[in-house]
């Protein structure tokens, strides 16, 4: 057992809350910050003994200082994940998305803490890399508040590693999905909002032909990577894409969807969104390089865990 608690802000939203499950099979400690705007206290296993939840703000140093106090490590994944709300409104979303970053990396400055697992985002390649394989080093093209946060964050990260001995570990996610995925939410991944869809026998729209490609990586798969991030006794410098290196379409998907619910509700067809990326996939070498991807998830798998079936 590890007893000095793993910090996770963000802990009790979708990835967060997966996060705490697998370090608490390690035997870990976690202490959860989360403002509860997108988390649930029903995502967590609250009579855990193991599990501290303190509801509060990331853009609110003192209480990032105080809640770091005493933690082995920290999990950055508090955001504001909605890049139309960040396109609304930048200025209350760059205060979770980039202050609350500078507030971790202040606190965990004044608290000796080294290691901070930072989630990124395949936003900040912008439409750069499409129809190909996106590689780390792929020029940065940010098009919306949200991306230029992240991008700016990562920056940060980097800065205080040099200056201040910080070890970051920066993973820029591709599209994550699984368990616990709020299909309400204005964020959602195209699959949770189709799985729930389908299961209730809603009928599905898709924008454009569904030729469209993504690169898409299961929670559990993701977890597994972020213990590694936190236990490697190595931080090497530079982000990591977390994908698979694999192009699915999103007729693909909804053929594997199937293969869980069976018939699948009628399906329309709309026009194409401004600004949506057509082509998305991960060069996943340095992720290969650096960690343990081991067998991952298969498609019809991840969605039936998603239905709960």
């Amino acid at each position: 057992m590890v007893d000095a608690p793993v910090l996770i802000t963000g802990g009790a939203g979708f990835i967060g809350s997966n996060l705490v499950d697998a370090l608490l099979a390690k035997g870990y400690s976690v202490r959860i910050l989360d403002d509860m705007s997108t988390g649930k206290r029903s995502n967590l296993p609250m009579a855990n003994s193991r599990v501290e939840l303190i509801e509060g703000d990331v853009a609110d140093a003192a209480l990032v200082a105080k809640v770091m106090a005493g933690c082995s490590a920290v999990v950055h994944l508090a955001a504001v994940a909605s890049v139309q709300a960040s396109v609304d409104d930048p200025v209350r979303t760059h205060q979770s998305n980039f202050i609350g970053t500078l507030n971790v990396c202040e606190a965990m400055r004044e608290t000796g803490i080294k290691r901070v697992v930072f989630a990124s985002s395949a936003a900040v390649y912008g439409n750069n890399g499409e129809g190909e394989s996106i590689v780390e080093d792929t020029p940065k093209a940010p098009l919306t508040p949200y991306a230029a946060d992240k991008l700016s964050s990562e920056y940060y990260l980097d800065f205080y590693r040099r200056q201040h001995g910080l070890e970051p570990v920066i993973f820029r996610f591709f599209n994550i999905f699984g368990p616990r995925q709020d299909p309400s939410s204005p964020y959602s991944g195209v699959i949770s909002i189709f799985s729930e869809r389908a299961e209730k026998g809603l009928p599905i729209t898709i924008f454009g032909d569904g030729e469209q490609t993504r690169d898409f990586v299961y929670v559990g798969d993701l977890v597994k990577i972020l213990v590694q991030a936190v236990e490697t006794e190595n931080a090497e410098a530079g982000a990591v894409n977390v994908g698979l290196n694999k192009a699915t379409t999103l007729n693909q998907m909804l053929a594997a969807l199937s293969e869980v619910v069976g018939e699948l509700p009628p399906i329309s067809h709309g026009p194409a969104r401004s600004g949506d990326i057509r082509h998305s996939r991960a060069d996943n070498s340095r992720l290969l390089q650096r960690f343990t991807l081991g067998e991952t998830t298969p498609m019809s798998v991840g969605l039936a865990r998603l239905l709960g079936r």
